[in-house]
C-alpha cells in the first residue's frame, strides 16, 4: 500500500466482552491513535452474565474522544482525513430497548450466559428435529449460546419486554445494532440494522437467503417487526450523528468479532484462524458453499464484503472459556496478580505433572455441546503446585482448539484446507493471549503443526477497519488480501514434541473432558 500525499484514516470500534477500544488506522494499516476502556460484568446468579448497555455506550464515547485526542496530539489531521468507521462486536449478546425512550428494557444478556438452558430443553422436547431442528436453515443447534433463546427468555420473564412488543415499542438487537442505532441518532432517526455475520448468530437468519427466516420466527413466536434490517459487512450504513466526539462520518463496515478477525487475518478459502480472548474461536473459510457439520461445529457466515459481493461461509468451533480461565486464576483464586504472570509461572515446570484442567464453568461448547458439564481439575497429588495448575490452564486452551480443528478436518476434508509446500496446515492466531509464547508453543505441540502469529495480534479491530475502508475506497480487496507482506513479519511456532507423547496427552485430555459431564445439578 503506497504512501498518500493527503493522509486518510479509518476508525474502528472494537466492542468486546470485557472492554471497548477505538483505534484509528492510516492507509498503511498503522495505528495512529487508540484508547481502551474496561467495563463491568454483572453476575446476578450462578451461570448468568449481563452487561449494562448504557455503560457500553459510554465506553464507546470515551474511547472515541481519547483516541482522537492522541492522534491529533501526534500531528494527525483526523478531522479532514477520516473517511469511515468500522464496528466489530461481541456476538450473540442480546438486548431489547424502547424505540420511544431509547432506554434498555433489561440488561444485555451476554453470549456466555447459561440461564436459557430451560428454554433450550423445552424446545428440544417440543420440536420434531430436537436440538438440531433449525440447523439446516441457520447452521446452528438450539443452545444457550445464541440470541434467539435469550430473546425468548426476555419475552417470557421481563414484563417490560412483553409490554413493549405488544405495543409496538420494542427493538431487538445484538450489540452492533444497539451501537449503530445510537451512533446514527437514536431517537432522532437512528438506523436499526445488523450485519449478516451478527445475524447469522441469532439462530433466526436463513444462511442461504441472508434474510430472517419466517418459518423459524413463526415457530418461536417472535415478531419480525422488532428485528433489524440485515445488511452486508461492507457498505455505508449511516453517518454518525451530532453529540458524539466524531460526527458526520459514515459507519461503513460492521462484522461480528470473529468474522472481523478472519478478515484482519486475510483468511481465504481453506484457511483458518483462532482468536484467543475471553473464549477461543476457530473459523475455517469454506468459500461460497455452506458446509454443514456432522462433527459438532457451526455453519456460519465468514463475510460478505458488499451488498452485491459473493458470500463467504465458514465452519466455526466456539470455546466458551479460554482467557477467562486465566482471569479466574487471577480474580477467583489469587494464584497470579496479573494475567501476564501466567507465562512465567507455568514456565517454572516442564509439564503439568499429570494435571488436566477442563474449564467447563458454564458447560462446554464445540464440539461437545454439553450444558450439563462443569469444570474439573484432575490428576492432583501432593507433588502438585500452582505452577502445574497454571500450565494445565494454558494446555486446556490448546486442547480445546485441537478438538475443534480435528472436527474441522473431518467436516472439510483434504480438499477444504490449504496446506503449505511441506503439506502442513497452518493455523493463524490472534487475540490478546497470543503474546504468550509458551501458550503458542504448547498449541503447536498439541496440534503437531505450525502456528503463525502476525506482528499485530489485534486483528479484530483491523478487520472492521478493512471492511469500512473498502466501502469508502480507502483500500481494495486485492490490497486487503495481499498476505505476503503480513507473513514476512509473522512469528511461526513449530511443534517440538513427538507423536507418541502427543497421542498420550490427547487421550488423557479426552478422559478429563468425560469427567465434566452431568455435573450441573451438584448440590450447592
Amino acid at each position: 500500500m503506497s504512501e498518500d500525499k493527503q493522509p486518510v484514516y479509518v476508525g474502528s470500534i472494537d466492542q468486546g466482552t470485557t472492554s471497548t477500544r477505538f483505534i484509528i488506522y492510516d492507509r498503511q494499516s498503522r495505528t495512529v491513535g487508540s484508547h481502551q476502556v474496561e467495563f463491568n460484568q454483572v453476575y446476578p446468579e450462578a451461570g448468568w452474565v449481563e452487561h449494562d448497555p448504557m455503560e457500553i455506550l459510554e465506553s464507546v464515547r470515551v474511547c472515541m474522544a481519547k483516541a482522537l485526542d492522541k492522534a491529533t496530539a501526534d500531528g494527525h489531521n483526523i478531522d479532514s482525513g477520516l473517511k469511515g468507521i468500522g464496528l466489530t462486536n461481541q456476538r450473540e449478546t442480546t438486548l431489547v430497548w424502547s424505540k420511544s425512550t431509547g432506554s434498555p428494557l433489561y440488561n444485555a444478556i451476554v453470549w456466555m450466559d447459561a440461564r436459557t438452558s430451560g428454554v433450550c430443553r423445552k424446545l428440544e422436547k417440543e420440536l420434531s428435529g430436537g436440538r438440531t431442528h433449525f440447523s439446516e436453515v441457520c447452521g446452528l443447534p438450539i443452545s444457550t449460546y445464541f440470541s434467539a433463546t435469550k430473546l425468548l427468555w426476555l419475552m417470557e420473564n421481563v414484563a417490560a419486554v412483553k409490554e413493549a412488543i405488544k405495543s409496538g415499542d420494542a427493538l431487538f438487537g445484538t450489540i452492533d445494532t444497539w451501537l449503530i442505532w445510537n451512533l446514527t441518532g437514536g431517537l432522532n432517526g437512528g438506523v436499526h440494522v445488523t450485519d449478516v455475520s451478527n445475524a447469522s448468530r441469532t439462530m433466526l437468519m436463513n444462511l442461504k437467503t441472508l434474510e430472517w427466516d419466517q418459518p423459524t420466527l413463526d415457530t418461536l413466536g417472535i415478531c419480525p417487526k422488532i428485528l433489524p434490517k440485515i445488511v452486508s459487512n461492507s457498505e455505508i450504513i449511516g453517518n454518525i450523528a451530532t453529540g458524539w466526539p466524531i460526527t458526520g462520518i459514515p459507519i461503513s463496515g460492521c462484522l461480528g468479532d470473529q468474522h472481523a478477525a478472519m478478515l484482519g487475518q486475510a483468511c481465504r478459502k481453506g484457511e483458518a484462524k483462532s482468536t484467543y480472548g475471553t473464549g477461543a474461536f476457530i473459523l475455517l473459510n469454506t468459500g461460497e458453499e455452506i458446509t454443514m457439520s456432522t462433527h459438532g461445529l457451526l455453519s456460519t457466515l465468514a463475510f460478505k464484503l458488499g451488498p452485491k459481493a459473493p458470500t463467504n461461509y465458514a465452519l466455526e468451533g466456539s470455546i466458551a472459556i479460554a482467557g477467562a480461565a486465566v482471569q479466574w486464576l487471577r480474580d477467583g483464586l489469587g494464584i497470579i496478580k496479573s494475567a501476564s504472570e501466567i507465562e512465567s509461572l507455568a514456565s517454572e515446570v516442564e509439564s503439568t505433572g499429570g494435571i488436566y484442567f477442563v474449564p467447563a464453568f458454564n458447560g462446554l461448547f464445540a464440539p461437545w455441546w454439553r450444558d450439563d458439564a462443569r469444570g474439573v481439575c484432575i490428576g492432583m497429588t501432593r507433588f502438585t503446585n500452582k505452577a502445574h495448575i497454571a500450565r494445565a490452564v494454558l494446555e486446556s486452551m490448546c486442547f480445546q482448539v485441537k478438538d475443534v480443528l480435528d472436527s474441522m478436518h473431518k467436516d472439510a476434508g483434504e480438499k477444504g484446507e490449504v496446506k503449505n509446500e511441506k503439506g502442513e496446515f497452518l493455523l493463524r492466531v490472534d487475540g490478546g493471549a497470543t503474546v504468550n509464547n509458551l501458550l503458542m508453543q504448547i498449541q503447536a505441540d498439541v496440534m503437531g503443526s505450525p502456528v503463525v502469529r502476525p506482528a499485530d495480534t489485534e486483528t479484530t479491530a483491523l478487520g472492521a477497519a478493512y471492511a469500512a475502508g473498502l466501502a469508502v475506497g480507502v483500500w481494495t480487496e486485492e490490497e486487503i488480501f495481499a498476505s505476503e507482506e503480513k507473513t514476512k513479519t509473522a512469528t511461526t511456532f513449530h511443534p517440538k514434541i513427538g507423536d507418541e507423547l502427543r497421542k498420550k496427552k490427547l487421550e488423557s485430555w479426552c478422559k478429563a473432558v468425560s469427567r465434566t459431564f452431568d455435573l450441573a445439578d451438584l448440590s450447592l
